[in-house]
């Protein structure tokens, strides 16, 4: 931590919105008066990993750190979908999705009956090299639709607060590089990677675009940020380690 910049662990279960408050209030109660604390880009509640935080005058530097490339540890369920891309949303058996997905667009009834169930419970495992090969065709510049349960902007509202209440959004596509991905481990259902983007890269659009590419589905299980730019989550500090318990 320096007068301008503090690097922080992000905990599973909080929103970034959640620790800038907290660092804030404790900031703030130290000094004796209001501290600004501003983030340089969130992460997701149920990621973990490292936060930039710029505080006080530091806030007025938000620019730099913009377009900072970052890195990512993921783990990946596949085998599954869920309506977040991640754990927080409704998780369905891919086979089970995609044929009631396709029934509801052809005006049939949404759930196959005996030998068709049956059949769609059946997924076949992609051995290691099929899921190597796949993996490593995301390399270089792709094109990413963002998530609708995402902050961006839609007419004005967030598109997250418009899927909550069940519109039906076309999300933009966007362009992405992707500088490499790494298989740390697959041991079916679980694929887990390392991989090092650019800024702007949606790794829960990448879990669901290896998943689908696999011909299985997928959806992030967790979610670390281990880098942004040459700033390293092993310099970072714990909300514990700045005497944040609650």
């Amino acid at each position: 931590m320096n007068n301008e910049i503090l690097l922080v662990d992000k905990p599973a279960g909080m929103s970034s919105f959640g620790v800038v408050a907290r660092i804030r209030r404790v900031l703030s109660e130290r000094a004796g008066k209001k501290v600004k604390v501003g983030h340089t880009g969130t992460l997701d509640p149920f990621a973990t990993g490292l936060l930039v935080l710029l505080i006080g005058k530091g806030t007025k530097r938000a620019s730099e750190f913009l377009k900072l490339d970052k890195r990512y540890e993921a783990t990946i369920c596949l085998g599954k979908v869920s309506t977040t891309g991640d754990l927080e949303g409704e998780v369905t058996d891919y086979c089970l999705a995609a044929r009631v997905g396709s029934a509801r667009r052809h005006g049939r009834a949404a759930l196959p009956l005996g030998r068709d169930l049956r059949e769609v419970r059946q997924t076949v495992i992609p051995p290691l090299a099929q899921v190597q090969q796949v993996v490593e065709t995301f390399v270089g510049e792709i094109e990413q639709r963002v998530p609708i349960y995402s902050a961006v902007k839609i007419k004005g509202q967030r598109a997250y607060a418009l899927a909550r209440k069940g519109q039906q959004v076309e999300m933009p596509v966007r362009k992405v590089q992707i500088y490499s991905i790494g298989i740390i481990d697959y041991t079916w259902p679980e694929l887990k990677i390392a991989c090092h983007v650019s800024s702007g890269t949606y790794i829960r659009t990448l879990g669901e675009d290896i998943g689908e590419k696999l011909g299985v589905g997928g959806y992030l299980t967790s979610l670390r940020r281990t880098e942004v730019g040459n700033y390293r989550v092993e310099d970072a500090l714990t909300l514990a380690e700045l005497g944040i318990t609650d």
